[in-house]
């Protein structure tokens, strides 16, 4: 059976998914056309439902919950891997309502983070995640939200962090948190959705396995990114969450929907939005 697949060219996206769009793994007779974009582009490709399977941030599967159920392998969870709000000169949290703040797109989960720390925020302008540190820079932005690499490049470009939301987050709840999971479309047969996440389970064991195996399609995407950012990459969103949610996995996200539905950011999620 053919799906179409999409996840990013991120090292932690291309390092879980090697083994399993190379052929490497058993994919129980599964076939993947693959469209490779950055996660914003991913979400929208979800809200118009022309993916099979695909990343996408936590915020954006708030509204497709109707359309697609969350696998519970493949996820970016953890601790200490937060987005960071970012700016050229010292700014506090307390001065941030009336800035020109860069996002790295709507439906973000780092989006709807800073929304929850910060609700006031009136001057939000989303720009391509890779090119926020330099609209900082050039004056374009005040302060900016970056996540993936940027956070191991950033202080080399003299810039200064304002405030972690990962450690935002954990002091609110304990608990990881969510950034981007795995969904596939609910009209496909259930046997195929739950093979799908077979599949990719096996695919994210085999990398944390073989960790080496997948290098060179991470190289492949990773253009110039230097080598031990990627590794660093990888260890930062590639974990046992990655493997299979858990318990612990599952409350955070819940936790998520249920801070972001109580402050009326997005309505209650269709019933049975993660796959069993």
């Amino acid at each position: 059976m053919n799906l179409t697949l999409g996840f990013s060219t991120c090292p932690n996206d291309t390092f879980i998914f090697d083994a399993m769009v190379n052929g490497i793994i058993d994919t129980e007779g599964l076939r993947f056309n693959l469209h490779l974009a950055d996660v914003e582009e991913l979400n929208r490709l979800a809200f118009s439902s022309t993916i099979d399977i695909t990343k996408v941030s936590y915020h954006a599967f708030a509204y497709l919950s109707e359309a697609y159920q969350l696998l519970t392998s493949g996820s970016a969870l953890g601790f200490g891997n937060g987005p960071l709000l970012i700016s050229k000169h010292k700014i506090y949290p307390d001065e941030l309502k009336d800035l020109k703040i860069a996002i790295p797109g709507k439906y973000t989960t780092a989006n709807l983070l800073l929304s929850l720390a910060y609700p006031h925020l009136n001057q939000k302008r989303e720009y391509l995640f890779s090119d926020i540190e330099e609209v900082i820079l050039t004056g374009e932005a005040d302060a900016g939200l970056i996540i993936h690499e940027n956070r191991f490049t950033y202080r080399a470009k003299g810039l200064k962090k304002i405030v972690d939301l990962g450690e935002w987050w954990d002091q609110q709840t304990g608990l990881p948190i969510p950034l981007g999971g795995i969904i596939i479309k609910r009209n496909l047969p259930h046997e195929i959705r739950l093979k799908v996440n077979r599949v990719l389970k096996r695919s994210v064991e085999y990398a944390l396995a073989n960790p080496n195996d997948s290098l060179p399609f991470v190289r492949q995407h990773a253009q110039s990114m230097d080598e031990e950012v990627m590794r660093n990459h990888i260890q930062l969103y590639v974990n046992d969450f990655s493997v299979d949610l858990g318990t612990k996995g599952k409350e955070a996200i819940t936790a998520l929907y249920e801070k972001s539905i109580e402050k009326q950011i997005f309505p209650a999620l269709k019933d049975a939005w993660l796959l069993v």
